[in-house]
C-alpha cells in the first residue's frame, strides 16, 4: 500500500451484513483508490426455509464474492455456524488474526447490542480484540500492530439500552445504485429467506429486471430514510446546504476502544466531503 492509500476492515456476522451496512461507503473508499476488505464471521448456512448446511454455506458464499467483485473489494467468509456465533476465545483469535493481517486504518463492526445474538457476538469481539491486536504475545504467530486502528460501528435502529449516534454520515447518493446491485447479488436472502422470514415472499416478483426494481425501491427507502436521522450529522459534515440535499446516506458510530478520532481526524479517515 501506498502511504495515503487507507486499509478499510469491515466485519460482519452474515455473508450480505457488510453490503447492507457500508456497501456504499465501500464502493466510495474504491473510488479513491483505498483498499476494503469485507469479512462475514459466519458462513452463512442457517439462513433459508428450504436449505441449509453445506450446500447453503457454499452459496452465500459465492453471493459474498459476487458483490465484492461489483465492488472491486476482497471478501471472506469464514467456515464458523451461523446463529452460533458466540464471543469465546477461539473467535477473538480469529479477529485479532485478521485485524492484524489486514493492518486497517479503520475497523467498522455491528454494536454489541442487537436484534441478532450473533450481531451482538461479533460486536463484543471486535471490542475484545481492540487493545490485544497490539500485544505482541497474544496470537504470537501473526505479527502485531503497533498503533490500535480506529474502531466504529455500522449503524442500526436499536434505541436501547442505548441509540446508535452517528460520528460521521457520508452521502452515496452517488453510488446508490451500484451498492444496490451489491445487495442484488444475495439472492437467497432478498428473494428467499428474508421475504420468507418478514411474510412478505409473496410480493416478491418473478424476473430478474423486476426482482431488481423491487429491491431498488425497498433498499433506497431504507437509507433515504437513514439520511433523514442523520441531518443535523450530514450538515456539519457537508455543510447546511449540501448536507440538506442528501438523499441517501451511511453513518458510522465511532468507538471509544481504539485510537481515538477527533474532528480535525475524520476527514482523512473519511475523505468524501471536499
Amino acid at each position: 500500500m501506498s502511504d495515503n492509500q487507507l486499509s478499510i476492515l469491515v466485519i460482519g456476522a452474515h455473508p450480505d451484513d457488510c453490503e447492507i451496512k457500508a456497501g456504499g461507503l465501500a464502493l466510495k473508499y474504491r473510488a479513491l483508490g483505498h483498499r476494503v476488505k469485507f469479512v462475514s464471521m459466519t458462513n452463512g448456512q442457517s439462513g433459508h426455509q428450504e436449505m441449509g448446511g453445506g450446500a447453503l454455506a457454499r452459496r452465500r458464499r459465492d453471493e459474498a464474492m459476487a458483490a465484492a467483485k461489483v465492488a472491486g473489494i476482497e471478501a471472506e467468509v469464514l467456515d464458523m455456524v451461523d446463529g452460533w456465533l458466540v464471543p469465546d476465545l477461539n473467535a477473538r483469535r480469529v479477529v485479532i488474526r485478521i485485524v492484524r493481517e489486514t493492518r486497517p486504518d479503520l475497523v467498522l463492526c455491528h454494536r454489541p447490542n442487537d436484534y441478532h445474538p450473533d450481531h451482538r457476538a461479533v460486536g463484543v469481539l471486535v471490542q475484545d480484540a481492540s487493545y490485544l491486536v497490539t500485544v505482541p504475545s497474544v496470537v504470537p504467530f501473526t505479527p502485531h500492530l503497533d498503533r490500535m486502528p480506529v474502531f466504529g460501528y455500522l449503524w442500526d435502529n436499536f434505541r436501547k439500552p442505548c441509540p446508535f449516534e452517528a460520528t460521521v454520515a457520508v452521502d452515496i447518493g452517488d453510488v446508490i445504485e451500484r451498492k444496490i446491485d451489491m445487495i442484488h447479488c444475495h439472492t437467497s436472502q432478498m428473494y428467499e429467506w428474508l421475504p420468507f422470514n418478514g411474510g412478505t415472499l409473496d410480493q416478491v416478483p418473478e424476473g430478474e429486471g423486476e426482482r431488481r426494481a423491487w429491491l431498488g425501491e425497498r433498499m433506497a427507502n431504507r437509507y433515504r430514510n437513514l439520511a433523514d436521522s442523520t441531518r443535523a450529522t450530514l450538515k456539519k459534515w457537508y455543510g447546511d446546504a449540501r448536507g440538506e440535499k442528501v438523499e441517501f446516506s451511511e453513518a458510522v458510530e465511532i468507538s471509544e476502544y481504539g485510537s481515538s478520532l477527533t474532528d480535525e481526524d475524520v476527514p482523512r479517515l473519511f475523505p468524501f466531503f471536499g
